[in-house]
């Protein structure tokens, strides 16, 4: 068991890098007969938005300070820039995957090398504890019970000793999700509100600024994707930082294997649930995947690494990116 406490990667999946997709986003909008038919339990507008505790918990929630905070933000950056709103969401996206959770992500890294680096002392550790308690055990003549229980506890305290000695709880390495995931659904929220039809305070309507925003196929952002071109692409990018992450994974537990299902189905349902919102929202969950994946990849440059002051571990490659590719080529493709 403590051999696992610090593997490689804690199971900070990707996606977190994905983050925990929720159907509280399918309520897509529309303000035009012109625009793509939505379903009946899809429309809704935000005006109708209570105050916190009048409505149900997502009026609370598009009506709340960090959502608020988040439609600020996006306003600013569009004003800033001068560019169409898809250039806005694009390059939103890139600045707050680049200045924060590129740094969490390279803190979240540095914590679990620094934990698989304490593997050896802790198993160095576990083996005399062992030991040592079989020798008091049969000193005191305690029960198997007693005895594992003995063990359990001063293993746990050492540990955590070790832990608190090098700075390194893989709890820390937690940090990225509990930051990434609120992040990305008060920007959705944030997107949803402007496309359902939020004014800013000076009168203009962002909702009218974003059906004339679009790019290509999507020039209408408050409009869904007819093509399904934007939620099989979303579903694309996170199944292939899924299977990215379990490419490394060598000899998987039956617990890991079985969350690496369950984000695989997460990754799939996304894109029935990406084809009943507003375009604006997919096109950000799509610029999210692609950085989070980037991120991914990067992450597992030597130099980059050694930039970033990551301790090598028993477990680095010198040549990530082509054992990355050998591994896909045997999985996937010579099994043919």
């Amino acid at each position: 068991m403590l051999c696992r406490i610090g593997g490689r990667r804690l199971w900070s999946l990707p996606g977190l890098q994905l983050g925990v997709r929720s159907p509280l986003f399918a309520l897509a909008p529309t303000s035009s007969a012109d625009r793509s038919a939505l379903p009946a339990w899809a429309v809704a507008s935000v005006s109708a938005v209570s105050p916190a505790g009048a409505g149900g918990w997502y009026e609370t929630l598009a009506a709340s300070a960090p959502v608020r905070g988040a439609e600020e933000l996006l306003l600013s950056a569009h004003s800033a820039t001068g560019l169409p709103w898809w250039g806005s969401i694009l390059l939103t996206t890139v600045a707050l995957r680049g200045a924060v959770t590129l740094p969490l992500a390279v803190y979240q890294h540095y914590i679990l090398a620094k934990v698989e680096n304490l593997q050896p002392e802790i198993k160095n550790i576990a083996r005399h504890l062992n030991q040592e308690v079989a020798v008091r055990a049969n000193q005191l003549g305690w029960s198997k019970r007693v005895a594992r229980l003995t063990y359990l506890k001063n293993m746990r305290r050492l540990v955590s000793e070790l832990y608190v000695r090098d700075n390194c709880h893989p709890f820390k390495a937690t940090v990225l999700v509990w930051i990434q995931l609120p992040m990305w659904i008060f920007i959705s929220v944030a997107l949803r509100n402007f496309s359902m039809g939020a004014t800013h305070s000076e009168g203009f309507s962002v909702q009218e600024q974003l059906a004339t925003g679009g790019i290509l196929w999507f020039p209408d952002l408050t409009a869904l994707d007819s093509t399904w071109i934007l939620p099989i692409s979303v579903g694309v990018v996170n199944l292939l930082i899924v299977e990215i992450f379990a490419l490394q994974k060598v000899g998987m537990s039956r617990f890991h294997k079985l969350v690496t299902y369950f984000v695989r189905g997460v990754s799939v349902l996304m894109i029935p649930i990406a084809a009943t919102v507003p375009s604006s929202i997919v096109l950000y969950w799509l610029c999210s995947s692609f950085m989070g994946l980037s991120q991914n990849l990067l992450l597992r440059s030597p130099g980059f690494r050694q930039l970033c002051r990551i301790p090598m571990t028993k477990s680095d490659s010198h040549t990530p990116y082509k054992d990355l590719f050998s591994t896909f080529y045997a999985k996937f493709i010579s099994k043919k």
